[in-house]
């Protein structure tokens, strides 16, 4: 069963119920500057070029089409403003806004084309379906004066897992993310196209309103602004806090982010805990049964809906039988002795999924899932005693590069291995070349050549752009890219977790030499946490009941917590003891590196 291109459905679905869409589609920053332009995603108007997959090229053009969409009577949709969209459903006063996008920029253009339309409305509600930034770093823009009397539903656990999963290994998940979404890149046929999920992400200013009332439970309910909602809990699906939920009186499903118009990830790219498909799959399996006979109508965070109650269950069972199928036959598989690059390699899905566009691998895959869920139960290791201590990569390369013959063998060989089609070998040849001698230009530009030509036959955005910004930097170097988190993000962290991101910056064996203990009593919560260096380990105790005498106690509100650690003086800030405790840790701390180099050493 193949896959049919003269299939239009997805395309009358995505431009249905359309109203009014920007024109041109920009947002601007309040300097001036674009944080939103789909001007450059123009060509994609014209014929397909030999450097996009045929399914990447027709998910990018589906990706690209915006604007204000009535999805049923009472609820609306801005797509194509922001990767992820944003949800607007009318109530008896005002406007219940489901994920405010990325930006507040975008938001705000977002629901000021709804109320140009629609009449200016006033946000009585706003729900976070999960956790992800692009779901709710934009509500600054439709709730600039804060929350007020507002209501704020979210997934219980939401608020801890929003601020968290980019914090502890957050520098490396940024600079990945920038191979990921191609952040060199710029949107043409031989570069970003489109992320899969959405055409881009927005690149305006970030925050966070906290969540006023949480969803603890499956079958609960709540009515904002007149509107009655049914909420399904689905943690550890696409993420760890995510909830779907039903409009009885719409007979309209939100299927957040559980089920969109491609495979998912099970394991994003830029890194991330992995997924579970057993629980997705299942969740997916309960929606079913909660909900899709009353349901005419379901909408996700991304892509465009699906109508029809027969259509909307086919739709939900191939998602749920996809997750399942992969979860079961890896393990199938696993369970023979296989690996996880073994499995991904004879892997296929049965014809009725492989021909779904739905489930086609435009932003997850199949490789790098199947290999997720090997990673999941089994961990890194592959069971063969010679992958328990192997070399680093650079001194790999090095003995490679010598048992071949030298770099110049190294290139000939790749570039046979290319010439005979075998792109992936060539590649890794070539990789081995750089490592061995970064400075080997052609060794660089033959392994750049290389990565061009299996990003644009890639069917996935994301490796595509892997691929394509391996082969810029290979070529231009790194770009620094300003990859700080946005202070709203910053002030929205416990205690708990900005003393764990201070203590992964602790340079460990540096460290060790040293010994201090530093008190912490926060004026707002009433609490002391106790920092002690220990063997190099930056340890902390909240209300500490030790009569240990600690060498600086330092009295303050948690809202100057984040300036002080950053080296701001100590103005209203109470301290007692060795001042120089303070300035020994700021000592001991390292700043990470947030554009190390990942294709070369």
């Amino acid at each position: 069963m193949g896959l049919d291109y003269a299939d239009r459905t997805d395309f009358d679905n995505a431009t249905r119920g359309l109203v009014d869409r920007l024109d041109p589609c920009t947002v601007e920053a309040a300097d001036g500057r674009l944080v939103w332009d789909l001007r450059p995603y123009d060509f994609l108007d014209g014929e397909r070029p030999d450097t996009v997959h045929p399914g990447l090229w027709r998910q990018a053009r589906l990706c690209r089409v915006h604007g204000l969409f009535e999805v049923t009577g009472g609820i609306y949709q801005v797509r194509g403003l922001d990767i992820s969209n944003m949800t607007l459903v009318e109530g008896n006063t005002g406007v219940i806004v489901i994920d405010p996008l990325t930006s507040a920029e975008t938001a705000a253009a977002a629901i000021a084309l709804y109320r140009r339309n629609r009449g200016n409305r006033p946000v009585t509600g706003v729900i976070y379906t999960h956790s992800h930034i692009d779901h709710f770093g934009g509500v600054p823009g439709v709730l600039p004066e804060g929350a007020g009397e507002v209501p704020i539903l979210a997934p219980e656990g939401f608020l801890a897992h929003a601020v968290s999963e980019n914090v502890y290994a957050g520098t490396a998940m940024a600079r990945r993310a920038s191979y990921m979404y191609g952040a060199p890149l710029g949107a043409s046929p031989a570069g970003q196209v489109s992320n899969g999920l959405g055409i881009a992400l927005s690149r305006g200013s970030i925050g966070l309103i906290a969540p006023t009332t949480d969803i603890t439970h499956t079958g609960q309910e709540e009515t904002v602004d007149g509107v009655r909602m049914v909420f399904q809990l689905t943690p550890g699906t696409e993420a760890p806090a995510e909830m779907n939920f039903h409009f009885p009186g719409h007979r309209a499903l939100c299927l957040a982010e559980n089920a969109t118009h491609n495979l998912h990830n099970l394991l994003t790219l830029r890194g991330a805990q992995v997924r579970d498909p057993r629980r997705w799959s299942r969740y997916l399996n309960e929606a079913i049964e909660l909900f899709a006979s009353g349901t005419d109508v379901a909408f996700a965070s991304h892509h465009w809906p699906t109508w029809g109650t027969g259509e909307i269950v086919r739709f939900l069972t191939e998602q749920r039988d996809l997750y399942a199928f992969l979860h079961d036959q890896t393990l199938r598989l696993l369970n023979n002795g296989l690996t996880g690059a073994e499995i991904a390699e004879r892997f296929t899905l049965p014809p009725a999924l492989e021909s779904a566009w739905h489930a086609r691998g435009y932003y997850g895959s199949v490789s790098h899932n199947v290999k997720a869920v090997y990673q999941r139960y089994l961990g890194w290791f592959d069971g063969h005693p010679s992958s328990l201590w192997p070399h680093p990569p650079e001194a790999a390369a090095v003995r490679y590069v010598e048992v071949i013959g030298g770099q110049q063998a190294v290139r000939d060989k790749a570039r046979r291995y290319a010439d005979e089609g075998d792109l992936r070998f060539a590649a890794e040849l070539l990789k081995h070349a750089v490592f061995a001698d970064p400075g080997d230009d052609a060794a660089r530009e033959a392994l750049a050549e290389v990565y061009e030509k299996l990003g644009y036959g890639s069917e996935n955005a994301t490796w595509r752009t892997f691929y394509l910004t391996g082969a810029h930097e290979l070529r231009h170097g790194v770009e620094r890219l300003p990859l700080t988190p946005s202070r709203g993000l910053l002030e929205a962290l416990t205690v708990e977790q900005v003393f764990d991101a201070l203590a992964i910056r602790v340079d460990g064996l540096r460290a060790a030499a040293e010994s201090l203990v530093i008190d912490w009593r926060f004026t707002d919560s009433g609490t002391t946490v106790r920092l002690a260096l220990s063997h190099g380990a930056l340890i902390q105790t909240g209300n500490p009941k030790s009569t240990v005498r600690p060498d600086l106690t330092l009295t303050l509100a948690k809202r100057q917590l984040p300036g002080l650690l950053a080296g701001q003086g100590l103005d209203d800030i109470g301290h007692e003891g060795d001042l120089s405790a303070l300035t020994r840790l700021r000592g001991l701390l390292q700043t990470p590196d947030e554009s190390f180099p990942i294709v070369t050493p």
